[in-house]
């Protein structure tokens, strides 16, 4: 597995510097914020809990359209004077490093942490550690560290679930062009188990990639370069591990002049791009992972951990295996979305407004599925 090798060469002066200007503004596009009371538990001695969120990128839409807000909006609510300081990375694992760091100089209780690379966040669990503050995976599992909580789904049932649609789609024995997520990804690596486990015995893989940063732009040029090598109708269809690398692939049919309506192609995080695409065709799955309460369990977890009390009874359901540790667990069940049951999963569950997605060009494809 490809990795970002990252070195800790930010001095410790340097790192509550940057902590202090964190706190202050934010710094650009990462953002630090705040929300404080006059009511709400603490942590310790009259100490307002501090709670860190620290998002891995931005080119996937979910995590500042659902992860960010949903997960802020419980904290706010389960522990009103909570302090909250929240870093996207924009997919550097260094910057990432920093600000984890800065958090914890800023007297963070507890780090929520979707690491860009998991292979480069051993200095941020060890100083985690030392400082005694609990560190939370948050959708991505961290191998090989003393974790305290895991949040996510379960990955390889995810993929099992994306290839079976797309089998029952296309039908068995058929050629199909394999598109994954970043190799420095373990939900990633997961997900491609969980696909080749139906692949392999029912379908032939013509091509396959792994996707660094799960870039839509790299997907597009993969899915040139199969168009190019196996012709226009050399396979019949794609697997794409998330929504984002489905629009690059789509954006290369067209390109090739092949209407993606005639080539079913799979995605994940029902992304709204991606629910329009199904709505109008383009795309024929997605994969709906009720981020919303995903968010919100990470949240619960986050804020029992904080004030050094333990989590509400049933919310953790599996142990999960990091290599180190059999980590406590919030594993949640993916499910996946076609046209046939927009209405009854993301409309039905609040995750978008049917006017969201009935918008403009999707409104004929929409009356068609009932949704207005």
């Amino acid at each position: 597995m490809n990795r970002t090798r990252v070195k800790r060469t930010v001095p410790p002066f340097l790192v509550l510097a940057v902590s202090l200007v964190l706190v202050a503004c934010g710094g650009g596009n990462d953002k630090t914020t705040s929300s404080s009371a006059s009511t709400g538990a603490a942590s310790s001695g009259g100490k307002a809990a501090t709670i860190g969120l620290l998002l891995p990128e931005t080119k996937t839409a979910r995590y500042e359209a659902h992860d960010r807000p949903t997960f802020q909006a419980k904290v706010k609510q389960l522990c009103p004077d909570c302090k909250q300081l929240y870093q996207n990375a924009s997919q550097d694992a260094q910057k990432q490093l920093t600000q984890a760091e800065a958090m914890l100089a800023s007297g963070a209780d507890v780090l929520v942490l979707d690491a860009v690379d998991v292979g480069s966040v051993g200095p941020i669990i060890k100083e985690a550690k030392r400082r005694k503050v609990p560190v939370i995976a948050y959708d991505r599992l961290i191998a090989n560290q003393p974790i305290s909580y895991y949040v996510s789904f379960n990955n390889v049932r995810q993929g099992r679930i994306q290839a079976k649609t797309l089998v029952d789609k296309i039908g068995k024995s058929k050629p199909i062009v394999m598109i994954n997520g970043a190799p420095t990804d373990p939900s990633a690596g997961d997900y491609k188990r969980g696909a080749h486990q139906v692949f392999d015995a029912s379908l032939k893989i013509s091509k396959e990639y792994d996707t660094p940063d799960w870039s839509p732009d790299k997907a597009q040029r993969e899915m040139e370069q199969s168009i190019t090598a196996l012709g226009k109708d050399g396979f019949a269809g794609v697997y794409s591990a998330n929504d984002g690398m489905a629009s690059g692939a789509i954006a290369a049919m067209k390109g090739a002049g092949i209407d993606p309506k005639t080539r079913p192609i799979t995605g994940g995080d029902a992304e709204l791009a991606a629910i329009q695409r199904i709505v109008s065709g383009e795309q024929y799955s997605t994969i709906y992972l009720t981020i919303n309460k995903q968010a919100e369990a990470a949240a619960e977890l986050a804020v029992a951990a904080a004030k050094h009390q333990p989590p509400r009874a049933g919310l953790v359901n599996a142990k999960t295996d990091n290599g180190l540790i059999k980590v406590p667990s919030v594993l949640l069940t993916p499910v996946a979305v076609t046209r046939d049951n927009i209405a009854d999963t993301v409309v039905k569950d609040g995750f978008y407004k049917a006017s969201e997605i009935c918008s403009g060009p999707y409104k004929a494809g929409c009356k068609q599925i009932g949704l207005m």
